[in-house]
């Protein structure tokens, strides 16, 4: 019988944070990291037995000092890396409180979402990228 090859699938919470302006905060990835260098809606894995709101609730707080209030779901994306495969539970953050900061050291930058495309983002960021213009035009 043939060993399995596929790697691992990672299940991440990730949050799209619109501010009143309707600008998307992304964080900058450590060069260290899995597709380090690239662009990235903030979130993080979800821990088993874990429900996907509250560990994007946590992964916000640790990773911007950010309390989620309001998330609703936006999308999901199963994409397969070489290396690892990933499932992005993607989720509109549109209320929170703080102040949002780099408590990892990572660069943090508010973006209008016609703007999202000039930055780099990892493969499987690509379809957030439409589904929130596709969402926020709806929304205007």
């Amino acid at each position: 019988m043939p060993s399995n090859t596929h790697p691992k699938l990672v299940h991440v919470a990730v949050g799209v944070i619109l501010d009143s302006r309707q600008n998307i905060l992304i964080a900058l990835r450590p060069e260290d990291s899995h597709q380090g260098g690239l662009w990235e809606f903030p979130g993080g894995k979800v821990e088993q037995g874990e429900q996907v709101e509250t560990a994007l609730s946590r992964e916000l707080y640790e990773e911007l000092g950010l309390e989620s209030i309001s998330c609703r779901p936006l999308i999901e994306i199963r994409h397969d890396y070489p290396d690892k495969s990933v499932l992005l539970d993607v989720w509109w953050v549109d209320s929170f409180t703080g102040q949002p900061e780099g408590k990892e050291g990572q660069p943090i930058k508010w973006v209008n979402t016609s703007e999202l495309p000039d930055y780099a983002f990892p493969e499987a960021n690509k379809p957030i990228i439409h589904a929130v213009q596709v969402g926020l035009e709806s929304v205007r």
